[in-house]
């Protein structure tokens, strides 16, 4: 089905199963260790182990491996002198490796040890003696800005947008805000390491590998490889986290595919958590200036938003955090740009809401301290540039609820108690401020099919290429089928993350429940049309309820209309019309209280609130926990998360978990997610739209905003550490 009209009433409306807060399907499997992640699977391996590039650009002038082959169990050693030619493209397409004796960034693999242990490569990498060619590289953004230039990215939205007439609308605006944002490189930061086991079976090739997208990604190893598509395997039944840094192939998949067709054994890698943040992807820093312009009653004339952030010279990906403020907010005159310098370091790309998720940082912030500017509440700005419509491709919304999300949202953070004033509540030594932020987030959809099949015991299972990256995709899944085929939840059996089953669009960019949602919802919807004719019953008005088809007065049990082979069908899912016809966002408001130590600087979290809509919730349990963690991510972006780069190497060095700052228990106290009921017709035929990282989207915002109100220190430059906020706060008479 391709979505070129509004869903209608449907199947799912009653909604007696879908929605409900029922417990993960999936859980008591991963709480007692059934669920396998690619690293615990379990064969006769052997284990290899990466060596990184010491230098952030240059080429290699020797490599010895003599000490490394002799030490015990190794196996073999690759390098650029033995490694097989590959296929090119950007980190999207190909991710070719050992290609050459070029070293393009700083942890690039230039070797990769295979030794019948862990611990026996790990050793042996070591010996490997690398000698290099230095050159000078680019590596910080800031100090390349002049470099930069207009991306290209042919799967996405333009670079720059254009509406009316910015600069004299600015400049002839009444009331005029121009600021600049800082944003740091950041890392995904998931539990589950990425890792492969590879195996080959003759000409094909199977790997158990932590990637979120594995349709996507087989036809990447094809490329690489040089193979047939249909010649590569992807299993994946369960991630670990991602975030974005399993989107794409990486390195470990192909080190291992080549090193196993060598040896004709099956080869095992784990990055380490230092190398994951040099060999895989990262977030890339950005600077941001926006520039409003309003009248005297705050309602906007002019918004501008213009961005710089980083790549290799080699890649087109940016960072898009402009996006939003091309939709967000009313205003005739409109102008972003971004702009893409090119950097010796490694790879930049998706993180946890791309774009809004750092572009809001700056856009929220900048409309907080235009609110103080004309003497208005922070929300009633929001409300008096509330618009009609996209205000930059004059279409309709599918639906928007982001007033109700701020109102509802003040109702319930008793946002009434404000003191407008910074530094004026005071909690003993803590002084305490509120701020606010909205939300929202593209909801993209993405070609997805299913199969779903009744089984002679009264059981159905669902299969498709689909994963679940720990955010609940086994259990909204086996909902849907349940709520469709008059089953329970019990009776459904869901099977995901293998390429052998039906092409799925993977889980990342929150296009991940609806689009696989939609095509299970499709199959369903042929199944239910196979069974009423079998039943001889009307299929607009056949019933699905306890195992069987109803309609009027006739019942029959769905075991008795098939063979001991059961019955299956097929469902697909396209972006259509719809989709081009309306602009497609899910919005929220977020509400942070935080106290600062007037001694000291010190930031604490005391309470926050986010409150959302995003069409039809599939399970309210799973929603909400999605919501919260990204909460908790942009409490994260407000005040720990930054790679620190070492500008004269290239390197992050702060590159492990003790001192790459994510929250902890400690830094998150009460802490909630609230749905407002929404149903969004023009979405998908689910009505649901995207959650799992809206919940970012603003959050860090609201606490930067927070911090302002607590104590007038106004920190542009994230994260908002200590040493900022100390520097910021007024002088103590």
């Amino acid at each position: 089905m391709e979505m070129n009209a509004p869903a209608g009433a449907n199947a799912l409306d009653p909604g007696n199963i879908v929605g409900k807060p029922i417990d993960r399907v999936d859980g008591r499997s991963k709480v007692t260790g059934g669920a396998r992640y690619a690293y615990e699977m379990q064969q006769d391996a052997l284990y290899g182990f990466v060596v990184e590039a010491s230098i952030g650009r240059g080429k290699i002038r020797s490599i010895d491996t003599d000490a490394a082959e002799k030490a015990p169990g190794v196996k073999l050693i690759l390098t650029h002198r033995n490694a097989p030619e590959q296929g090119t493209g950007n980190h999207r397409e190909a991710h070719p490796v050992l290609s050459g004796p070029e070293v393009t960034r700083y942890g690039q693999p230039v070797a990769f040890v295979v030794a019948e242990t862990f611990e026996q490569a790990r050793a042996a990498a070591y010996l490997v003696n690398i000698r290099y060619d230095r050159e000078a590289g680019q590596y910080a953004l800031r100090s390349n800005l002049k470099s930069a230039r207009v991306p290209h990215q042919a799967d996405g939205a333009p670079a720059d947008s254009a509406v009316g007439d910015f600069a004299g609308a600015f400049e002839n605006a009444p009331v005029q805000l121009d600021l600049t944002y800082a944003t740091p490189l950041q890392s995904h930061a998931m539990m589950e390491p990425h890792a492969t086991l590879a195996t080959w079976d003759g000409d094909s090739l199977v790997l158990h590998t932590a990637n979120q997208m594995l349709s996507q990604g087989r036809l990447a190893v094809a490329k690489t490889l040089k193979i047939p598509p249909e010649d590569v395997r992807l299993i994946s039944p369960f991630i670990g986290g991602g975030f974005g840094g399993k989107l794409w192939v990486n390195a470990d998949a192909i080190l291992a595919a080549i090193a196993s067709r060598q040896l004709k054994r099956p080869v095992k890698i784990a990055l380490t958590r230092q190398q994951i943040f040099h060999v895989t992807t990262h977030r890339s820093d950005t600077i941001q200036r926006i520039r409003l312009g309003t009248d005297r009653e705050g309602r906007i004339l002019a918004i501008g938003h213009d961005v710089f952030s980083g790549n290799l010279p080699s890649e087109q990906v940016y960072e898009g955090a402009a996006l939003q403020t091309r939709t967000l907010y009313a205003g005739p005159n409109r102008l972003t740009r971004h702009r893409l310098a090119p950097l010796d370091i490694p790879v930049a790309s998706s993180m946890r809401a791309p774009g809004e998720a750092v572009g809001l940082l700056a856009l929220e912030c900048a409309m907080d301290e235009l609110a103080e500017k004309l003497n208005l509440d922070p929300i009633e700005l929001r409300l008096r540039n509330e618009p009609g419509e996209d205000p930059e491709k004059h279409i309709p919304y599918s639906s928007r609820h982001l007033v109700a999300c701020l109102r509802e949202g003040a109702r319930l953070f008793e946002w009434r108690n404000r003191n407008a004033r910074p530094g004026q509540v005071r909690d003993g030594r803590w002084l305490v401020g509120m701020g606010v932020a909205a939300a929202t987030r593209g909801n993209p959809l993405r070609v997805s099919k299913a199969n779903v099949r009744l089984n002679a015991d009264g059981t159905a299972t669902v299969r498709m290429a689909m994963t679940d990256i720990g955010t609940g995709t086994y259990t909204i899944l086996a909902q849907i089928a349940a709520e469709m085929l008059g089953l329970s939840t019990e009776q459904v059996r869901v099977e995901l993350g293998d390429t052998l089953y039906p092409e799925a669009a993977g889980s990342g960019g929150s296009f991940g429940a609806a689009s696989s949602g939609s095509a299970l919802f499709e199959a369903c919807e042929a199944l239910r049309e196979k069974l009423a004719r079998m039943a001889r019953m009307d299929p607009a008005d056949a019933r699905f309820a306890d195992g069987r088809i109803i309609s009027g007065a006739q019942s029959v049990q769905l075991t008795e209309l098939f063979g001991p082979g059961g019955i299956d069908a097929d469902g697909e899912i396209r972006p259509g019309q719809t989709i081009r016809e309306y602009s497609q966002q899910s919005y929220g408001a977020h509400f942070a209280e935080v106290g600062v130590d007037e001694d000291t600087g010190e930031v604490r979290l005391r309470r926050m609130l986010g409150v959302f809509t995003a069409g039809r919730v599939l399970n309210a349990k799973t929603a909400r926990s999605q919501a919260i963690g990204g909460m908790i991510f942009g409490v994260g972006a407000a005040l720990h998360e930054a790679m620190m780069l070492d500008p004269r190497f290239g390197c992050f060095v702060n590159h492990d978990l003790a001192e790459y700052h994510v929250p902890v228990h400690a830094d998150i106290p009460a802490i909630d997610a609230v749905f407002l009921p929404e149903l969004d017709e023009m979405a998908n035929p689910l009505k649901s739209k995207g959650i799992g990282e809206l919940g970012i989207c603003g959050a860090g915002a609201a606490v930067a905003n927070a911090i302002y109100n607590a104590c007038g220190a106004r920190i542009r430059d994230y994260p908002i550490t200590l040493d900022k906020v100390l520097s910021s706060l007024p002088v103590q008479a």
